[in-house]
């Protein structure tokens, strides 16, 4: 896939440092008023491109979106699908997994989400639940989260042959800028119901997440599902990137409609 002018970094496995990736910066872009142009002419094509897919009804897309709490997942995932065809998308949201979803391994509740032939499905949080917050709280031991990633990696390699294009996203947010965030929240009674105080006990396990995702990139970012690192403090050149990453991928797919089985010279609307 030809690589769009974007903070964004895919990450190459061998040598990727999440460290070395600054959450707040927007090269090549320059300010927020001229990103928007930009972003608009995308937002257009995508919802061509979408068109275009759901028409060709052969292939599909898949977007997994990953973020420390308050990382923007909502915003991004708003932002970038807001004039897309809703009859062509699917967006599910994995929570913490219910008793009847623990009976089963891990996979089997996120499978039945996986985007049918001509769909675009936006998974909010995903299947890497299951190596980053079970990690961190002890809930699997390391040989079973290495294991889980050879999982993961089989999973996604299935999904690529059947014909779906996978893009993952982390939106790289600073410590800082959740902080500011989470003031924020509590400062406006409006936004008080996305405030959990649960978020203040995540964040004192802040270095063990950003390890946890780091080892989760490294090991589960292949040529053919790769992750993006999106610098998330700015959430304009956060959303203009991931428009710029998914665009990119739908021209390379250039969906196609398909061919009519009659003589369209012959139709006559009276």
């Amino acid at each position: 896939m030809p690589f769009p002018p974007t903070p964004a970094v895919q990450v190459v496995p061998a040598a990727f440092q999440l460290a070395a990736i600054a959450p707040d910066s927007i090269a090549p872009f320059s300010t927020k008023e001229a990103a928007q142009a930009r972003l608009l002419a995308l937002k257009a094509r995508l919802s061509e491109l979408q068109e275009l897919l759901y028409a060709e009804h052969r292939r599909s897309l898949l977007l997994v979106f990953q973020a420390m709490d308050t990382g923007g997942k909502d915003g991004a995932i708003e932002k970038l699908l807001t004039g897309v065809n809703p009859a062509g998308v699917h967006v599910a949201a994995f929570k913490a997994p219910s008793t009847n979803e623990l009976n089963h391994d891990f996979l089997w509740r996120i499978h039945p989400h996986a985007p049918g032939r001509g769909h675009i499905a936006v998974f909010n949080r995903s299947h890497y639940e299951d190596v980053l917050i079970t990690r961190v709280h002890g809930l699997i031991d390391d040989t079973t989260c290495y294991q889980r990633y050879t999982d993961i990696n089989a999973f996604e390699r299935l999904l690529t042959h059947s014909g779906t294009r996978i893009l993952k996203f982390f939106l790289h947010i600073s410590k800082e800028e959740q902080a500011q965030r989470l003031r924020a929240r509590l400062a406006d009674p409006a936004k008080h119901w996305k405030f959990d105080p649960n978020d203040l006990k995540e964040r004192k396990l802040w270095p063990a997440y950003q390890q946890a995702y780091e080892d989760a990139l490294r090991h589960c970012s292949p040529p053919e599902s790769p992750w993006f690192v999106v610098p998330a403090d700015n959430k304009w050149a956060r959303d203009l990137a991931i428009a710029e990453i998914v665009v990119a991928a739908l021209e390379e797919m250039n969906p196609q409609p398909p061919g009519v089985s009659f003589d369209v010279a012959a139709q006559v609307v009276e």
